[in-house]
């Protein structure tokens, strides 16, 4: 599948300030399965590009402003080609086609980061609501993520949220609710409780009902490790296994280390700020 990605954020000020470097996740990591044809840039006021590889070989953008403005415009356009493979079409290993398993020990040393399971404070109410919302767990393995995936979904409810920042699990379990980052951020955590490598990503999604309008957001998701698969992405959002609508931008341990747009700006005057976006992904002949 063909798609064209149009990302533009705004940021408007009540005066003149000086921007400090930036470090942008936009650019789709390509992968097998994945390939960018074309990536651009446009900043206002001009700007300077560095590529660099993160701690997880991720590739943003370290960008550094040349002028002082009021306001602070960033663009990002893309095509890129996905491969259009069925999301179960993976093999499992004999040891891990049924839960629970254990990751053999050299899998294990270089997943440890990602088992990680979270605090006593929050385990203890993480597996209660697993005991009350996923419940007639299957034995086999992609099954019972499928289940996992389909209870965080139907037990919570979708909340588009403007402000920055991820709620915490237990924020979110707690509101019966959040946004597409809070739900992936949740089932990060859940897998991890349950014994599961898992991680955090952001990306985008094309929804062919939303017409090419995102609603102005990026998307996440969770990525977990099944030995014999590798990463399988699962969209807890929509109760969904990843396939060739998305185009993963970055992964990482903890969901904030991944903002699509991370920077500040300095002035000797207290300055407000207003922020719109757009993002916009649409399938190509």
């Amino acid at each position: 599948m063909h798609l064209s990605i149009s990302h533009r954020t705004r940021y408007e000020y009540d005066r003149e300030v000086q921007f400090l470097p930036h470090l942008l996740y936009l650019r789709p990591r390509e992968n097998p399965l994945l390939q960018v044809e074309r990536f651009t840039f446009t900043f206002q006021p001009g700007a300077r590009v560095q590529w660099m590889r993160d701690d997880f070989d991720n590739l943003p953008a370290s960008v550094q402003f040349s002028t002082n403005a009021a306001t602070l415009e960033i663009c990002s356009e893309c095509t890129v080609t996905t491969t259009d493979t069925p999301p179960f079409n993976f093999l499992v290993r004999d040891y891990a086609r049924t839960v629970p398993f254990t990751y053999e020990p050299l899998h294990r040393f270089n997943l440890s980061i990602y088992l990680n399971p979270p605090e006593d404070a929050v385990l203890s109410p993480l597996r209660r609501w697993l005991a009350e919302h996923f419940t007639g767990r299957p034995q086999e393995t992609v099954a019972w993520l499928f289940a996992l995936n389909q209870a965080i979904c139907r037990s919570l409810t979708y909340q588009r949220r403007d402000e920055p920042g991820i709620q915490t699990a237990l924020a979110t379990i707690a509101l019966g609710g959040g946004s597409c980052r809070d739900f992936a951020a949740l089932l990060v955590e859940c897998a991890r409780v349950l014994g599961i490598a898992a991680r955090f990503v952001s990306g985008y999604m094309f929804d062919p009902t939303t017409n090419g309008a995102a609603a102005g957001a990026m998307h996440a998701w969770a990525e977990v490790f099944l030995p014999g698969a590798g990463w399988i992405g699962l969209d807890p959002t929509h109760g969904l296994f990843c396939q060739n609508a998305y185009v993963p931008v970055a992964h990482a341990v903890v969901a904030e280390s991944v903002n699509p747009i991370q920077g500040s700006f300095f002035s000797a005057v207290p300055a407000t700020a207003r922020l719109t976006s757009d993002v916009r992904v649409s399938q190509s002949p």
